[in-house]
């Protein structure tokens, strides 16, 4: 058969099947893919059925065969080693200039092996977040493709057509940068996920435990919230779960367990930033909240053993749920501040020239932490595009000052009341942290170099000149030699 298709889809899980539907709709020629190739066949007759430019392969040399050059290939498999086998498969059908996209979600040093393994065989690749579910694949997700830059004017147009769009049209797919770029972004976006998510859910708790709401209460207390700075996603899909009744006309989010579950990326980030060290702090409290709700069977044993007082926030219940909505805003401020703090030092340490304008306006639509927030980050960007930290833009300092007394009265009274808000609490000691001029760190080196002869710098010297200390009168005037972790 002639070459007439466009690109092909390997992998007919239901990311993989609305993409292809997705490119179809677009105007593109797709080959859809499978390893178990029946599901081939059922794809071709069920949502695909009367699509005569969508075309089923039960090989993968037919699969090529039906491919315009330069070829474009991609991967919606599960991340790891199913990517390098798929890519070994495919590597004696390809010639110099072909494409391979992994759009799953791997991990980012995979992908920037990947890329140079390739680059030595005369192939491109990508690795390209693609984020916002079932529904964004179907309909217009967020984009985030990085790897070989050869690779980008191939995709482009397809990508671009396929994508979510800002309310001002623009598209939320654009280049991110070299080798593992796109997919550390993608990892950087999960992890700011995380954060929303657990920042949410404390609000949640706040006001089911401390102000003692109904769900349908909170059901439109989420309302009113997406209606004005708060406009996301998440926040729309928390109203509508509080809305929710069952066939018997129960909440079902009653009857959820309190176990979350976790696929890697938000572990990742974290890991990600001790690496680069770099304090992304919420985030990692959002790791380590899902980790403490999956001891499910202890927590219920020690809440028979373990004293503490019964949450009740006292006061006008309208007030409380206004601070709990500015305590929500500032933490969610803090939790992109760092997120974006960690993708400009990963910038530094892998050589890659990010857009940090351009990443908020991609996260604008289509991926999960969608929001009307992410475009006064642009924004930010737009203003300065070298700015050190969003806590010091104008118009974000102006949200923290406005948002602190209520940020302050909620972190307070929810320890005083022992309702757990970890990601509210760190982001709140991060931001007094970040503004300190003089942090206790002073008495931190003085103990290391004591036990230790670690050194330490003095504030009458110059910076980069270590000093050291016989603190005892016995330890010598040997000190150890000075390095960052």
């Amino acid at each position: 058969m002639e070459p007439k298709a466009d690109i092909a889809l390997i992998g007919l899980a239901v990311m993989g099947q609305n993409l292809i539907l997705n490119m179809n709709d677009h105007g593109y020629t797709v080959v859809a893919y499978n390893r178990t190739t029946s599901k081939v066949d059922e794809f071709l007759n069920d949502a695909a059925k009367g699509r005569d430019t969508i075309i089923g392969a039960h090989s993968i040399e037919e699969m090529i065969g039906l491919l315009k050059r330069p070829r474009k290939i991609m991967l919606m498999v599960k991340a790891g080693k199913a990517v390098d086998d798929f890519i070994e498969t495919l590597l004696p059908y390809l010639e110099p200039g072909d494409l391979i996209i992994d759009g799953g979600n791997s991990h980012f040093p995979d992908t920037i092996r990947r890329t140079r393994y390739l680059k030595d065989k005369g192939l491109l690749y990508i690795g390209t977040g693609v984020s916002g579910g079932e529904e964004g694949a179907r309909f217009g997700p967020s984009i985030m493709p990085g790897g070989s830059p050869e690779a980008w004017p191939l995709v482009k147009d397809i990508f671009q057509a396929i994508c979510a769009k800002t309310p001002a049209g623009e598209p939320c797919c654009d280049w991110i940068g070299d080798d593992g770029a796109g997919h550390y972004v993608k990892m950087t976006h999960n992890g700011i996920e995380y954060g929303d998510m657990q920042l949410i859910c404390e609000a949640y708790q706040l006001m089911k435990e401390g102000l003692g709401m109904s769900n349908d209460e909170m059901h439109q207390v989420f309302a009113e919230w997406n209606q004005g700075e708060l406009d996301s996603y998440l926040i729309e899909i928390t109203r509508d779960i509080l809305g929710y009744r069952d066939e018997k006309g129960e909440a079902v989010v009653d009857y959820i367990l309190d176990t979350a579950g976790q696929k890697g990326t938000g572990k990742w980030t974290t890991v990600s930033s001790l690496d680069l060290g770099i304090p992304v702090t919420l985030i990692g409290e959002a790791v380590y909240a899902r980790c403490l709700s999956a001891l499910k069977d202890e927590r219920v044993e020690a809440a028979k053993l373990l004293a503490g007082p019964k949450a009740k926030l006292e006061g006008d219940k309208a007030q409380w749920v206004e601070d709990i909505r500015q305590a929500l805003l500032a933490s969610k401020l803090v939790s992109y501040a760092q997120g974006f703090m960690l993708m400009k030092e990963a910038a530094k340490e892998y050589n890659w020239n990010l857009s940090y304008g351009n990443i908020a306006m991609v996260w604008r639509g289509g991926c999960i932490i969608r929001s009307v927030f992410l475009g006064q980050i642009k924004e930010a960007f737009d203003r300065c595009p070298d700015l050190k930290n969003l806590l010091l833009d104008e118009y974000f300092n102006g949200v923290v000052a406005r948002c602190q007394d209520s940020w302050r009265r909620v972190v307070s009274q929810a320890v005083i009341n022992g309702v757990p808000v970890p990601a509210f609490t760190t982001a709140l000691a991060f931001y007094d942290g970040y503004r300190s001029a003089r942090l206790p760190a002073n008495l931190l080196q003085a103990q290391r170099d004591y036990f230790g002869a670690h050194t330490y710098e003095r504030t009458d010297r110059p910076r980069g000149e270590f000093s050291h200390t016989n603190w005892t009168g016995k330890g010598g005037n040997v000190s150890a030699s000075t390095y960052t972790v």
